[in-house]
């Protein structure tokens, strides 16, 4: 493949978005981006993030420099694949989105109360604002674009893989299914906060069907999340390896 393909994989936080960025980076074609929009939220809502002073200091703050480095900025000599791991919610009203136009885009999600479970684990009141499901559907109903369930690439991950790569017109490469452990240098400055479970894993998986346990407060807000997650799940795709 000689054009040079630049993907933006936008999805919420707690979704496997960093074990799919291990994929990809997994890939001698491919190099990644990890939230390149972290900052320029931050800075704009002001929230107290875990790590904000080290995230303000890793990345600019002004979303035009960001979006024009992601969509204009060279590749490194020998990649045909760009991979931005985008967080919806770092989507922010004054961002323009057409100046995304030309990515090929995708969406990875997670049933909600999976998510909530998960997320607490760091934040532990979390808004609708912060899951991103309201702004993925946005961005899915203006661009369109596969979705992955990361359920679904739990379970079977060669074939919801191939699928995403056939959908995205590149080609699938093998060695997106295993990476060494450990933390990379394309790592955000955030890891440290949230990345300890990729850092020990080698590839997906494997899918363990829990039962999930919310308090009243998390219940209530993956109900108002479910409208979003199923439209968007309703395109999702499936594999068989």
């Amino acid at each position: 493949m000689d054009e040079q393909v630049r993907i933006a994989m936008w999805s919420g936080p707690r979704t496997l978005s960093t074990a799919m960025m291990r994929a990809w980076e997994n890939r001698p074609d491919t190099v990644v981006v990890d939230e390149p929009l972290y900052a320029c939220y931050l800075a704009a809502t002001g929230l107290d993030h875990p790590g904000r002073d080290d995230v303000l200091a890793s990345q600019p703050t002004d979303w035009r420099t960001v979006v024009h480095e992601l969509t204009q900025g060279p590749l490194p000599a020998a990649t045909t694949i760009g991979y931005q791991k985008h967080m919806t919610h770092h989507v922010l009203p004054e961002v323009d989105r057409d100046a995304f136009a030309g990515l090929r885009h995708a969406f990875l999600l997670r049933d909600p109360r999976r998510l909530l479970a998960s997320y607490a684990r760091v934040r532990s009141a979390p808004t609708l604002a912060d899951l991103g499901l309201t702004q993925q559907l946005e961005l899915f109903r203006r661009f369109g674009g596969p979705v992955v369930d990361s359920g679904d690439l739990l379970r079977d991950p060669e074939g919801t893989l191939r699928a995403l790569c056939a959908a995205l017109d590149v080609p699938f490469d093998p060695a997106m299914l295993s990476w060494p452990a450990g933390r990379r240098s394309s790592d955000g400055v955030w890891a440290p906060h949230w990345y300890a479970s990729v850092e020990t894993s080698t590839g997906f998986g494997p899918y363990r069907e829990q039962a999930v346990q919310l308090p009243e407060h998390l219940a209530e807000l993956a109900d108002r999340c479910r409208p979003a997650y199923d439209e968007l799940a309703g395109s999702r795709l499936t594999g068989r390896s």
